[in-house]
Formats: structure tokens, C-alpha cells, sequence
């Protein structure tokens, strides 16, 4: 293929046109380890509560390094230096900074792979494509775990005001169609600036950061914390679990085969040489829907159970409470589960849990810090004299417990 013809621009239903700004970054999105991103859902189950929430890892990446283009040019008409290789090294840590996500993205977390972050397998790939394009990210690699003598930098791709939440926000508002995550990404953007290298927001833009927050909390109770998207997760979850008790009791359980070695191995952050690492680059959403497929028609009616009701959308009843689910509640609905299915309790228990989210708009402990125009620095709720911006750092926790819908 001539060099010349290659695609450099793209067109994103949020921003427009994204222009891919070098080859480097052309041939790291061109990565199959890249490529992959295609096939791994931004919200998990969301799909199940909000239909078209079906948009992907790879667009958001995309997304996220068009801010940051726009970051690096807000804070250089400011006058901060970022130099031509910092400047590369930024876009390439935001590009790949969510590029260990597995199938399902948060809702798997830590079902295919005990102890083991995103993060974490994020620096292995960064690594890994270091190698191979001979040094090329080991700035972006420094920044990207903040070992880099200018924080801001860091700032940029993983604080409480990073160029991450303000495309995912603006993103899934969009796709889901919640009209309440609908930041304005670029104000904010125009409203950074750098001080003592650290990243700091101009006075103008205050309210513009309180609407992104208080935005951010909504859409976790609306959207991420959805209760039916809870429940799927969970039943998901549980398949998972169903399986490895299988399978440590000598059942057989067809799978796809990558899926198979990480659900028989103990995978720890240590185990991952480049082999493991090219078996979880060949994961994505398909492996988990082929495993629901096939768990639909295993006799074990647990697995059966739990892949047809996440397949055909008949999802367990959740039920929000102020305080904590009493065992006794929870033991009155398994009772009347065993008597109809004829389940152990352990059986039972798959079908009859409970749990607790939390939801924090703003946590003080990595402050946001206002830049007044006499240059002095502020954390945002002293900055913000209102109740509205103490209200933001309450952390909030409901509980909830699911059960089947046949006992209503």
C-alpha cells in the first residue's frame, strides 16, 4: 500500500473529524494489539439497559486523543513548554492508556484474570509494542505511570479532570442517549492551565467543572450504576464462577480455547510473558458471548440457568435499599427458590445475593485546584463557596439484593 494513500482522518459522531497526527500513531492503531479494541465493549452490559450503547474501546481511545491534540494546544498558546517529544509521548500514553481492558471491559475486570488490572496489563502491552517499535514509547511509558518529572503530564491522562472522563462522558452520554453527561469537553479544555507543573483549571472555568461533576455523578447512578446493568454484571460474573467450580470438579465445559487456559491457570501480574500476553490480546467480547452460547446447553442447570437469562434479557428482579440486605431476607428468598428448582442453598446462592455501590462526584484527596488571576492556587470546594460544591464530595452508598422475578 503507498505510504501517501494512508488514512489519516476519521470521522467520529461526537467531535467530527479526528486527525490522526503521525505515522507512529498510525502504525500503533494499525497494532492487531490495537485493532483489538473493536471487538471490546465501552460499557459492558450496558447494551442490556440502554440499546445503543454498543460503541467500543477503540472509539473511545480515538476519541480521547483528540482532546488530548486540543490539550496540547490550549496550554502551548499559554505559553507551557511541551516539547515535540513530549507532545508525541502524550499521545501515544492516552491512546494505549486503556489497552489492557479485557472482553466486557469493567464487568470482567477480575473474572478471567484474579488481582490483575487494566492498568497493569495496559504497561504490558505499552511494553511489549515498545520492543517492537524499537523505544519509540518509553516517554509515553514514564508518563503513563507517572515517573516523569512533570505531573501535569500525568494529569492530563489519569486525574479527576483527564482528557479519559471528559471523552467517556461526553461518549456514553451519547450513545445512551442520557442528555445528563453531555459535558462541554472543549470549555473545559480552554479552561486548563499549568502551574508549577501541575494541571490547574483558570477561575472562569469553576462552574464548568462543577456541571462536569456533578454530570459525572448523575451518570453513574443513571448509566454505570443502572440497576438492571448491576444485575446483568453480576449474573455474568456468576458464569464465570459457575464455571471454574465446574471445571475444578472434573465437568466438562466447552469454551473457547485462550478463554480455557486463563480459567485452568492461576494468572498472576508475574506470570505474563509474551506468550500469555498474546493469548489475552486474542480475547475479546466474542469469547464470552461463544462461552454464554455454549453454557446454554450444558446440563448443569446452574450455567444453563445463568447464559440464558443474560442471552434472552430475562434478568433477575434488584432492588435498592438505604441499609444493609439482612441475611434473613436474603435466606427467605433462596428458600423459595430450592423449593421450586429443587437447589441446594450453594446452588441457590447464585440466584439470591446482595451487594452495595458507592458513588463519590469528587474525591478531595486528588484535588482539583482552581487558578485564581492573582496566581493563587485553590482546591476546588474552597474555590466554590457554594453548598452545591460541598454536596460533590459526599460519597453516597446504596445497597441492593437480586433475586429471581418468579417470586414477586
Amino acid at each position: 500500500m503507498n505510504q501517501q494513500n494512508k488514512l489519516k482522518i476519521l470521522n467520529d459522531p461526537i467531535y467530527g473529524f479526528i486527525t490522526i497526527p503521525n505515522e507512529d500513531l498510525f502504525t500503533i492503531i494499525e497494532h492487531p494489539f490495537f485493532q483489538r479494541l473493536r471487538r471490546i465493549t465501552q460499557m459492558g452490559l450496558s447494551y442490556l439497559v440502554y440499546p445503543g450503547a454498543h460503541h467500543t474501546r477503540f472509539h473511545h481511545a480515538l476519541g480521547c486523543l483528540h482532546l488530548m491534540q486540543k490539550a496540547v494546544q490550549v496550554l502551548r498558546s499559554k505559553h507551557v513548554e511541551i516539547s515535540n517529544e513530549e507532545e508525541d509521548a502524550l499521545y501515544k500514553a492516552i491512546l494505549l492508556h486503556d489497552i489492557g481492558h479485557g472482553p466486557f471491559s469493567h464487568a470482567m475486570e477480575h473474572s478471567i484474570i484474579n488481582n490483575v488490572s487494566h492498568e497493569d496489563i495496559s504497561i504490558l502491552f505499552m511494553e511489549s509494542l515498545n520492543k517492537e517499535f524499537n523505544g519509540s514509547l518509553t516517554l509515553a511509558i514514564q508518563i503513563f505511570k507517572g515517573e516523569y518529572h512533570r505531573p501535569f503530564m500525568m494529569q492530563l491522562i489519569s486525574s479527576q479532570l483527564d482528557m479519559d472522563r471528559l471523552d467517556y462522558l461526553k461518549r456514553d452520554s451519547f450513545y445512551t442517549g442520557v442528555a445528563e453527561g453531555n459535558i462541554n469537553s472543549q470549555r473545559l479544555i480552554a479552561m486548563l492551565n499549568v502551574k508549577d507543573d501541575e494541571l490547574v483549571v483558570e477561575q472562569k472555568g469553576i462552574y464548568s467543572v462543577e456541571h462536569f461533576l456533578s454530570s459525572r455523578r448523575l451518570m453513574y447512578w443513571q448509566v454505570y450504576l443502572h440497576k438492571t446493568g448491576i444485575g446483568a454484571e453480576h449474573l455474568l460474573q456468576s458464569v464465570f464462577v459457575r464455571i471454574k467450580e465446574l471445571l475444578k470438579q472434573g465437568v466438562t465445559v466447552e469454551l473457547p480455547k485462550d478463554l480455557y487456559y486463563f480459567l485452568t491457570n492461576d494468572i498472576s501480574i508475574k506470570d505474563f510473558n509474551d506468550d500469555n500476553l498474546k493469548r489475552f490480546a486474542r480475547l475479546d467480547d466474542t469469547d464470552l458471548i461463544t462461552t454464554l452460547k455454549l453454557g446454554a446447553q450444558h446440563e448443569d442447570f446452574v450455567l444453563q440457568e445463568l447464559c440464558l437469562m443474560i442471552l434472552n434479557r430475562q434478568l433477575l428482579r434488584i432492588k435498592f435499599s438505604k441499609e444493609p440486605i439482612s441475611d434473613k431476607k436474603l435466606q427467605k428468598k433462596k428458600d423459595k427458590l430450592k423449593a421450586v428448582h429443587d437447589l441446594s442453598d450453594h446452588e441457590a446462592q447464585y440466584f439470591v445475593f446482595s451487594g452495595a455501590v458507592h458513588n463519590l462526584a469528587y474525591a478531595k484527596a486528588k484535588p482539583i485546584k482552581i487558578l485564581f488571576k492573582n496566581g493563587k492556587l485553590v482546591e476546588l470546594i474552597k474555590a466554590g463557596e457554594e453548598a452545591s460544591f460541598k454536596a460533590l464530595t459526599k460519597r453516597v452508598t446504596k445497597y441492593y439484593y437480586c433475586y429471581p422475578k418468579i417470586q414477586d
